[in-house]
């Protein structure tokens, strides 16, 4: 053990003012370090096994002389128990630093999660979805939680109250959360089951979707009113009209129509062909287009800056919103009094088409790009029936071109009324 200094006084330590190190005595090897810029600093110079160390004790006056002398002599204690100080202050912050680099939240989880996926997904409204539907439901409940602890119960929370009333929105929630937490768990933010899982885990605590799952069937047009429906769209002006009447025509998806653009069609051969990014199936679908389809386009002004077919006022892609609000304005009904929907119009199609032709159902169910149900039959079955389509739509046309209720008929169905 060094010599030991002159033991100072609380006050003499305090007068300290000439830069440099003064051993303030009581523990061998304790200093005061005074730099030329006036800071002071506890110091403990001392030899540990063959090396000679330096150790911050604190910044004076925060440490004062009492506290000093305390960390002083259990940084001997550690040196005589064989302990560098140094080196155990190193390891014990590597640690820390290697235990804060595998901390996340699964809210931080799933935007890693995303960003990986954005270049495999077929399109950005697909990534938009995902984004929404945790954003919604997951990260209020565990956004915050780091992934590693979350559990089933945490998984529950979230699900529960949305099961029954949400069912497919529901399980789309479970699967990404499962999918989230994987990724997590490939990466090495956690470890042991996945608690989104679904087989023998969430199975055994949740009802299964297809004993609580509700069909939604969007309120549609009824066939006898397509025609007074057409008519009195015709009379409503703007892009939001004439969008709506070419999702008529076409029996397509609202999405898909107000996505379409110049490109896709060709009016000589009369086809308007949409690329597979943009259908639900992921499969590019041929639609013949009648010749009032063909008449609505060739009518259509051109905005600069745009491809867009149906394009907003102020440029981009027409809303979903602006479709729909204009629906709700004509006020039609389906036959549960419910106010009918763009989306609907394909089913007051695929309802016309199988009461009241002799078309079968393959024809019906290609002109609605609707998926094969069975992987077997939808490998085999390559034609998209477009010659047979193309009739189909032709009788669509010019079935909605009459009018087969009477204006009072119309009218009180309507909202109101």
């Amino acid at each position: 053990m060094g010599k030991v200094a002159k033991a100072l006084t609380a006050i003499e330590v305090g007068r300290l003012e000439e830069p440099g190190y003064h051993a303030v005595g009581t523990v061998p090897g304790l200093y005061l370090q005074v730099t030329p810029g006036g800071a002071k600093s506890w110091v403990m110079r001392v030899k540990v096994g063959a090396k000679r160390r330096e150790i911050g004790l604190g910044p004076y006056p925060a440490v004062k002389l009492a506290q000093a002398h305390e960390k002083a002599r259990q940084t001997r204690d550690q040196i005589a128990a064989g302990v560098d100080p140094i080196e155990r202050k190193r390891a014990l912050l590597s640690e820390m630093l290697a235990k804060q680099a595998l901390e996340m939240t699964f809210e931080q989880a799933a935007r890693g999660y995303m960003e990986k996926m954005s270049k495999e997904w077929k399109n950005e409204k697909h990534g938009q979805q995902w984004a929404n539907t945790l954003e919604t439901y997951a990260y209020p409940t565990i956004g915050r939680l780091n992934v590693k602890d979350i559990a089933s119960h945490h998984v529950m929370k979230v699900l529960t109250p949305i099961w029954e009333t949400k069912t497919e929105t529901a399980t789309r929630v479970r699967s990404r959360i499962e999918k989230v937490l994987g990724w997590a768990k490939a990466e090495g933010y956690r470890s042991g089951e996945n608690p989104a899982a679904w087989r023998g885990n969430l199975m055994d605590r949740l009802a299964n979707p297809s004993k609580v799952k509700k069909v939604k069937n969007h309120p549609a047009v009824l066939v006898g009113e397509a025609g007074a429906f057409l008519r009195d769209l015709r009379q409503h002006q703007g892009m939001g009209a004439l969008a709506l009447e070419f999702t008529m025509l076409t029996a397509a998806r609202s999405g898909e129509v107000r996505g379409a653009t110049w490109a896709e069609i060709d009016m000589v051969a009369k086809v308007w062909t949409v690329p597979k990014e943009r259908m639900k199936a992921g499969k590019e679908h041929r639609v013949p287009l009648s010749d009032a389809a063909v008449k609505l386009l060739k009518g259509l002004p051109r905005m600069d800056g745009t491809e867009l077919v149906f394009p907003a006022v102020r440029g981009g892609e027409l809303s979903d919103a602006t479709m729909s609000q204009l629906m709700r304005r004509m006020g039609y009904k389906d036959a549960k009094g419910r106010v009918c929907v763009p989306h609907g119009l394909r089913s007051t199609f695929r309802d016309w088409a199988g009461e009241r032709t002799s078309y079968q159902g393959d024809v019906i169910e290609a002109a609605l790009a609707h998926a094969r149900g069975d992987k077997t039959e939808a490998a085999y079955f390559r034609s998209d029936l477009f010659d047979k389509r193309r009739r189909l739509m032709a009788d669509w046309a010019a079935f909605v071109e009459r009018v087969e209720v009477s204006a009072d008929n119309v009218v009180a169905m309507r909202a109101g009324a």
